[in-house]
Order: structure tokens, then sequence, then C-alpha cells
């Protein structure tokens, strides 16, 4: 191939993504067509399903009357329309996030049935509570003191208060904002009701994730606290025996057509080498089907330095493109939080190394894997070139150019109980060279970092959208201490 070779847009069946591609009714057939089956049936069995879908109660805080009268919400806040709004949202998230909704429509009303419903909670809690709070005054009601004794008595079960414009004031907020495992969702949003579901629901896919990790010689089971996800560590030599098997085939060469196609251009990398990489894929997807997990993660870098295998960053980028994880060595913290990252948000997280920019008081981040679709699986492709890796310059890595002026989040795991985060903004993409490093570099301008020297942790995410606010409902959700990317608390 010739640097700076520029390809004409293809139409090749793996542009789409892994959601769209497996609900299209006729995929199986256009598999077949186009001698895609095995790579199908691959993305078929590694899609493990949750070992059962969590159960969400839902409750209504509110006097049995039929309308107000003077105070907010108001006399114009129609009760039994609103009611009915929040519960068509919070069933068509159910729906969407495979979550068993148990939503009680008669309110909440007076203390008796409020101490009756937190005995039957205690009896048979569910993984998850959510208590819509639909009054702020009315004569006698009470309707905070209900709440926030829902609140403070109802056991270790995560769960959101929903307080729709018009139902609180600020003195109403206060009880509720320390207790554990309780977020608070103020807000004139009525949506926000699918975004609270969905976290329940990633609460109990993070508890069934398992994550293959490929490294050493030994096969076990780690089973983290709080995040509740498995890591299954597999031998590196099953990578090396797997790779062996995997021939020249359709599904092989349309991954590497695509990649040559539609890359902005070629530098390094050779047609041998772009089928080579491909085969890395195939033995990621293999691996993971065998194993039972949603994910893959390598101490890539021994097994290359002896020439054992070819980096295997272009079939990272691919599982990441899926809405799979693909880490580099073996880092399982920047695993969950990947994984985390998608299940939140339908969008990858490019895991790079931080290097402190003194002059400009910025954030370098490289990698020589990188997801391309940075905007959200569903979303177009952001523009790649294909490169070596450049620490031993071979094989291919993917550059992706990212999007100046972009908003970034920063955040990482660090431990099961614990993420750093915050936010930035892209301020150019970093050639190599002349530059040394990884392939996809970026520069980022922090926000609240006096110092850049001062940015904690290592392979930190680096994710398109503000998405910081999210990220902590969902941590005070699930029980998980955030911190700030500056090491002061969040």
């Amino acid at each position: 191939m010739h640097t700076n070779k520029t390809f004409a847009k293809s139409r090749c069946p793996l542009e789409m993504n892994r959601r769209s591609f497996l609900s299209t009714a006729g995929a199986l057939a256009a598999a077949n067509q186009l001698g895609l089956l095995d790579f199908t049936s691959s993305l078929f069995a590694a899609e493990a399903s949750p070992a059962k879908k969590p159960l969400v109660k839902a409750v209504f805080v509110r006097p049995n009357v039929k309308e107000y009268w003077m105070g907010w919400p108001g006399a114009a806040y129609n009760i039994q329309q609103r009611q009915a709004q929040y519960t068509k949202i919070l069933e068509n998230a159910a729906k969407k996030f495979d979550v068993n909704l148990d939503l009680i429509a008669e309110p909440l009303h007076d203390a008796n049935i409020v101490n009756t419903f937190l005995e039957n909670l205690k009896k048979a809690p569910p993984d998850g509570l959510l208590v819509v709070s639909m009054c702020l005054h009315h004569t006698g009601f009470d309707s905070w003191g209900k709440t926030n004794n829902i609140a403070k008595n109802r056991g270790d079960i995560p769960t959101i208060v929903f307080s729709p414009m018009g139902t609180s004031f600020t003195g109403h907020l206060q009880a509720t904002r320390n207790i554990p495992g309780v977020y608070v969702a103020a807000t004139q949003d009525v949506d926000w009701l699918e975004f609270g579901t969905r976290m329940f629901s990633t609460i109990q896919k993070m508890k069934n994730t398992r994550i293959c990790i490929c490294r050493g010689n030994k096969t076990e089971d780690r089973k983290l606290d709080v995040i509740g996800t498995t890591l299954h560590y597999i031998p590196t030599k099953r990578f090396l025996d797997e790779l062996k098997k995997v021939q020249e085939s359709k599904e092989v060469r349309a991954m590497a057509d695509y990649y040559t196609k539609n890359a902005k251009k070629i530098v390094e990398p050779t047609k041998k080498d772009i089928l080579a990489a491909a085969k890395n894929y195939f033995v990621c997807r293999r691996l993971m089907e065998a194993e039972n997990c949603q994910g893959f993660s390598m101490d890539c870098l021994g097994p290359v330095s002896r020439r054992l295998i070819q980096p295997p960053c272009m079939a990272f980028s691919r599982l990441r493109d899926e809405g799979g994880l693909g880490t580099c060595e073996a880092d399982w913290n920047a695993a969950i939080s990947t994984r985390l990252t998608n299940l939140l948000f339908d969008r990858p997280g490019f895991m790079q190394d931080p290097a402190p920019n003194t002059v400009n008081n910025t954030l370098m981040g490289a990698h020589c894997t990188c997801a391309t679709k940075l905007d959200g699986f569903d979303k177009p492709a952001s523009p790649f070139i294909l490169r070596s890796h450049s620490e031993s310059n071979i094989g291919v890595a993917v550059q992706v150019l990212w999007r100046v002026g972009q908003k970034v989040t920063i955040m990482k795991f660090q431990g099961p109980g614990s993420i750093i985060l915050g936010t930035g903004r892209v301020l150019r993409n970093i050639d190599t060279p002349p530059s040394g490093g990884c392939r996809t570099s970026v520069e980022l301008e922090l926000d609240d970092v006096p110092d850049a020297r001062d940015t904690k942790g290592f392979h930190q995410l680096f994710i398109y959208g503000n998405l910081e606010s999210r990220f902590k409902a969902y941590c005070r959700l699930a029980g998980i201490t955030v911190t700030h990317i500056s090491g002061r608390p969040a």
C-alpha cells in the first residue's frame, strides 16, 4: 500500500454497529449471502443475557385527591394526567432496558399506608425503588415527611426520588442528600425518568458482566466488590492457540476490506498487515463466546514484544465500536470503566496514557487503539488513519481524529468502589511523528484543574459529551465514591 493513499467510502456490512446489525430482520440472510455467517453467529453468542431482569418498584407520593388548590404544584397541575405521563415513560423505559417494573398506581397518601409499604419492602426487597413526589403544598399532607421516611427506612435498596418541578424547594431536598444509595432527581425534565430506569438496569447488568482477561497461565475468576463484575482470567496461551486456527476467510477479508476502504489514508500497514490485524478480532470474539464474556482485555505488550502476535489495536477498536470492549494491558479498571460507559451512554471511551503538557497546562492522552464511533454506536464513524503500532512499528493501529472543540468527560474506576471524574475540551490532534507516543493522540484543556500535573489516575477514559452529572447520579445510586480528577472531592 502507498503512503497517504486515500480511499472511497464503503457500505460494507461491517460498517453497521452491533445493535443495528443484530436487530435487522434479514441479518442472517444477509450474512449468508455475504459469507459472514460465522461472524454474525459469534456476535449473537457473545451477547449473554443477564441472570435475571432487575425488579424495580415505582410508587407515587401524593394526596388522594382529584386536584390541588393554591400552592405548588398548583391547580393547573393535572394530577391524573401527570401520573399517567410518568407511568408511560417508566413503562416504555422498562421495556427498552429489560427491567421488570412493579408500579403501584394507588398513591401513598397517609402515614399508615407508607409504613405498611416499608414493612412489605423488608419482606420482599426489589432491586431498585423509584419514588415519585407529586406534591409540595397540600393542607395537612406533609409530602416530604412521607418521602423522607421512605428514603431513610427502605433498607439498602438503590433508590431514586423523582421530584418534578413544582414539588420541592431548597429546604425539602436537604434530608435526603446524605443518605447512601439514594439519588434525588429534582428537575423539570420528566423524560429523565428514562435515564433513571436505565441506571437500575445498568446496576444489574454490571453485576452480571464477565470480562475475559488474557494474561499469565492461570484460569480463575474474581468477582469484584460493589460493582459486582466478574473478571475471568485465561492463560495467554489460549489466545496464541486460537490465533493459529483463524484462516483467511471471507469474514476476515470483509473486515480488512472495510478498514482499507474507509480509512482516510494508510501510512505504514500493508495489505498483509491489515488481514493479520483482522484475525485478532475473531480470536477475541471466539474466546469471549467460549468463556461467556461480554468484553476482552489482554496483556498484549508481552506477546507483541516477543513477536508472537501482531498488536491487537484494530481488533480492540472494532470491539469498542460494536458496544463491547477491548482494552489493553489487562487493565481491569479500564475494562469496567468501558463497560459502564457503554451501558449508560451507548458510546465508547478512549483508554489513554496521560501526559501533562506543562507549557500549555493541558493534558495529552495517547494510545494505539481507539474506537471510531465516538459520537455513539449508532452514529457515523469519526475519520481515521491506518498506522502501525507505534512502540513496535508493526501491525495496524487506528489513529482516530477527534473533533476539535468537543466537550469530553474524563473518567476511570480506581478500584471497584471508586471513580475519578472530570471534564475538558478537545484542543487538537497530535501527529506521530514529529511527536512520539501512541497513534491516537489528543490534547485536552481541563476544567477545574489549576495544574495539569495534578491530574489523577492512568488509563483514564476520554468520552464525548459532558456526562459528569449523570455519572455522579449513577455512582450515588450504586454506592460508588466519586473524586474529581484533581484529587479534590467531587
